[in-house]
């Protein structure tokens, strides 16, 4: 059969146009290119001369400002205060007629950013603050925490373009920052008393948490927002800190325990939220006790719980894990507190802390130490020997750990915190897990004792180079004539105790505990080394004369004579 075949004589001609529509191809493709290239050009001309003119009408703007810009007087504060007035009172009747139809309103709330922006002017004047207050600018300012535009709110740059269906008006929560300014309120004393008082008549922390509650802390600005409202808090409560407490009743306790536990990453909005909490709960009994009943505890423990395992990964999140410790120590203060702690479980959780050898190790020695001290601290004793604590606490007690020095603690601060705590056990402990506590002091022969003798002695050399000093002091003032007033006594006292005095004073309780305890062998070893090393019982009796004298916080006269009169019969005994 016969096949078709192709005619394989065509194949170059065939060729020779394929080559011919590569080259027609490549033709159009230069005359686009060139085209593209034009009108990119055009374009770029274009965007120049919007540059341009830009440029220009900033440059004018910017001229006539400086022409109209007036010097800052009381006349001119008056001026920008109705001015400001009349444009709220304009926006709230324009959002009343018009609620489902921000374009007829926008405009005024642009205008009401405009002069919000201007006052921020007013904070470097304090003495021109009672203006706020007499024109009633400060009632109005409260009033526009309320104000439906969240954006009007919180610190931003000012813009004229909006993101949401209301305009982008900002700066109301940074302008009582401002205003509120620690500095700016120190120089004028009587003008910064005039506006707290007019910030506080209007429950200006009420109307703060209201608006707290309605940010968005995911969108930059609010977050800011946030940040300055904590701003103003923290401002007001250094100027005055007796607000501290009503400020706290009226919501903002909650919503900083909130905010802690919200399961968010860590920012600078909850590193000042500790920061907050703590200020709150300083000298505060009324506050530690409402955090108590908000189960505050249980949230500070959760979130120090992180940090038994693991480092904070940077120095703010260190800065913000000591600010709740010291929240912690602060509440502890209050004995109902001790219970909540107990029943959460704190003292398993700083016991671990102490084992891991963490960062959080030396805080979570001083909140044992806020735990166990005084007859308050009792039950946490005897539960802290349960879980086996005396395990924990006595290689702390017989060395110092090297790397202390890297987390700002102390050597000193380190063994008071750890004296103070075996002096709250042999206080508060009894029956068999005293005789648990005094058999430690007998293990290994006897090392625990030597070295309770060895911090002794470091101690009191301390003193006694901080006794000559200051006799040395008071010699140079008779001889000038100076009378050493109680005040001055006070302050030298003072020294004392920062030179070593109440680690001196807590090891001489501890060893006159473990002398009584009718353990000779312990009896036995201390008098043996007073004896090698030249001392007398009679300089451990005179130093726990003087701190039975001294000792007690002032709330409680009962309480401090029955200590007296216990460390008295001890000594008796010694």
């Amino acid at each position: 059969c016969f096949c078709l075949q192709p005619n394989r004589g065509t194949k170059r001609p065939r060729d020779e146009e394929e080559e011919e529509i590569k080259a027609r191809r490549k033709q159009a493709g230069a005359r686009e290119h060139s085209r593209h290239r034009d009108e990119e050009s055009v374009v770029l001309d274009e965007t120049d001369d919007e540059k341009k003119k830009l440029l220009q009408i900033i440059e004018r703007d910017g001229e006539e400002e400086e022409e109209e810009e007036e010097p800052l007087d009381e006349s001119s504060v008056k001026k920008m205060i109705l001015t400001f007035e009349k444009r709220s009172y304009k926006n709230q009747e324009l959002r009343i007629k018009f609620p489902d139809n921000p374009e007829k309103f926008m405009e005024s709330e642009l205008d009401l950013n405009d002069i919000i922006q201007e006052m921020h002017v007013i904070a470097t004047m304090p003495d021109l603050y009672h203006l706020l207050v007499e024109l009633n600018a400060v009632q109005s300012l409260l009033g526009l925490l309320g104000h439906d535009n969240t954006d009007i709110l919180c610190s931003s740059s000012p813009g004229r373009g909006f993101h949401r269906p209301c305009c982008n008006l900002c700066c109301l929560r940074s302008l009582p920052a401002e205003l509120t300014d620690i500095d700016t309120l120190h120089e004028s004393e009587e003008g910064a008393e005039v506006l707290i008082d007019a910030l506080v008549e209007g429950q200006v922390v009420a109307l703060l948490v209201q608006n707290l509650e309605r940010l968005d802390e995911s969108v930059k600005e609010e977050a800011d927002g946030v940040h300055n409202t904590l701003a103003i808090v923290e401002n007001m409560a250094e100027f005055r800190p007796e607000m501290c407490t009503e400020a706290a009743q009226q919501g903002l306790m909650q919503w900083l325990l909130k905010r802690l536990k919200a399961k968010m990453p860590f920012d600078a909005n909850k590193l000042y939220c500790s920061e907050v909490l703590a200020i709150l709960l300083q000298n505060n009994d009324d506050n530690r006790e409402l955090l108590g009943e908000l189960d505050g505890i249980d949230v500070l423990l959760q979130q120090l719980s992180v940090f038994k395992r693991h480092n904070p990964g940077t120095a703010e999140e260190q800065e913000m894990m000591e600010n709740l410790f010291d929240s912690l120590c602060s509440c502890l203060m209050l004995s109902s507190n001790r219970d909540r702690f107990l029943k959460g479980e704190g003292l398993q959780l700083m016991n671990l802390m102490l084992r891991e050898k963490k960062i959080s190790r030396s805080s979570a020695l001083k909140v044992l130490d806020h735990a166990m001290i005084g007859p308050e601290g009792t039950d946490n004793c005897h539960k802290f020997v349960d879980i086996l604590g005396l395990r924990t606490i006595f290689p702390l007690f017989m060395k110092s750990p090297k790397k202390i020095k890297k987390v700002g603690t102390t050597e000193k601060e380190h063994e008071e915190h750890v004296c103070s705590i075996l002096a709250s056990l042999l206080r508060n402990l009894r029956g068999q897990q005293r005789t648990r506590l005094l058999n430690k002091f007998t293990e290994n022969d006897s090392e625990k004792v030597d070295r309770l003798m060895e911090l002794y002695f470091k101690y009191l050399d301390a003193m006694q180079a901080a006794d000559k000093k200051i006799d040395g002091e008071k010699h140079d003032m008779v001889r000038r004539g100076e009378i050493i007033d109680d005040d001055m006594e006070d302050e030298f006292y003072l020294r004392r105790l920062d030179a070593g005095l109440f680690v001196l004073q807590l090891i001489c309780y501890i060893m006159a505990e473990i002398c009584n305890a009718n353990v000779p062998q312990i009896r036995q070893r201390v008098h043996q080394i007073l004896n090698m090393r030249g001392s007398s019982i009679k300089i451990v009796r005179h130093i726990l004369k003087e701190y039975a004298e001294n000792i007690g916080d002032g709330k409680n006269q009962e309480f401090r004579e029955s200590e007296q009169k216990r460390i008295l019969d001890l000594l008796e005994n010694f």
